[in-house]
């Protein structure tokens, strides 16, 4: 088994001469989306094209954004990264629809062994992570490799993911862990205990009709 192999699969892989081709061309594309977006939205969403990168459209990562290969990353409709996006895609990332991140957010799929011996060996591996629709991870979170964040998520501003997330919950802290369902009694409020104006409600139920 080749080295790329054993990497798109789960298994202990080095990076040898084929393996940094790969992530060489993808890096060349995203420095330069860094250097284009926001002033030439066009070319840098060929960039992020050229990358690998797959979308179902209306996609934005806020300069500067990072990746290792671009072909692992598949991302659904409506999605918005803030600055300092890092993705550390040697496994698979796969996100839904209408998330939303914000800055320094960090999904590593990449890992090293516990033991030196092992770990100087230079092998290494990349596990799949997956978040559901609707979900809003906070500035400075890091998700570690193999998490599944489900549907409808709110993940707290500088938490560390190190176990999976249900659906429906709002999730905070280092370890990570669910705080508190969210509920239909939160849709009417923008912030903790701060109600939408009668105007910005009115729009809001329109836009659910």
């Amino acid at each position: 088994m080749d080295n790329r192999y054993r990497r798109d699969h789960g298994m202990a892989y080095y990076s040898d001469e084929s393996v940094l081709r790969e992530q060489l061309a993808a890096k060349k594309e995203i420095r330069k989306y860094n250097t284009v977006m926001p002033f030439d939205p066009k070319e840098g969403m060929a960039c992020l094209e050229r990358a690998g990168i797959k979308h179902r459209g209306k996609v934005y990562f806020e300069p500067p954004f990072y990746c290792e290969y671009g072909t692992h990353i598949e991302v659904g409709e409506s999605f918005y990264a803030n600055t300092g996006c890092v993705m550390l895609d040697v496994g698979k990332i796969t996100i839904g629809d209408h998330a939303f991140f914000g800055p320094n957010v960090a999904l590593y799929t990449a890992g090293h062994p516990i033991h030196p011996d092992s770990r100087n060996s230079e092998y290494e591996y990349g596990i799949p992570i997956t978040i559901g629709n609707n979900v809003w991870i906070g500035g400075n979170c890091v998700i570690l490799p193999g998490i599944e964040i489900g549907d409808n998520v709110v993940i707290g501003a500088g938490s560390v993911v190190t176990k999976n997330i249900p659906d429906n919950v709002c999730a905070a802290g280092n370890p990570c862990r669910v705080i508190r369902e969210i509920t239909e009694e939160d849709r009417k409020y923008y912030y903790k205990n701060r109600l939408f104006d009668h105007e910005v409600w009115e729009i809001i139920n329109k836009t659910d009709e």
